[in-house]
């Protein structure tokens, strides 16, 4: 797999990686989110990105029918990052109550709790599910 560099018009580059649906590469997206955080310097936000790129890439490996998703890490502002996940299903992600026995289904839950903000954007060939997370402002 090749991680992808782009220029954006902030100065900061985005990072971008082409993953198997599976949820094993959810390793390799943290590590990707990693990466990003450590070149900007926002490594407190390393582990609620991480957190927020686990469950989009499994939400993705359960419902885009093994179609490979795109990461990609993007910094729209100074304190603000951008974690996404593109996949190949048409069908935007719905938040669920999960029952207190049930085993999945909080993942949402989760993201909306850790993120600032988030969302989904549809794509000719599926979606995009993304969320901001913010980072202490210095100075």
């Amino acid at each position: 797999m090749t991680m992808t560099v782009t220029p954006h018009p902030t100065g900061h580059p985005g990072y971008s990686e082409t993953l198997p649906c599976h949820p094993r590469s959810a390793a390799a997206a943290r590590r990707l989110v990693r990466v990003a955080l450590a070149v900007w310097g926002l490594p407190e936000l390393a582990e609620d990105a991480g957190l927020v790129v686990t469950e989009l890439v499994a939400n993705a490996a359960r419902h885009a029918q093994g179609r490979p998703v795109r990461v990609a890490v993007e910094r729209p502002a100074a304190h603000r990052v951008r974690v996404s996940v593109a996949d190949g299903s048409k069908v935007p992600p719905e938040p669920r109550q999960p029952r207190v026995d049930d085993e999945r289904g909080r993942g949402l839950a989760l993201v909306n709790a850790l993120a600032a903000d988030w969302g989904t954007e549809p794509l000719a060939t599926g979606k995009r599910v993304w969320a901001e997370l913010e980072g202490a402002r210095r100075g």
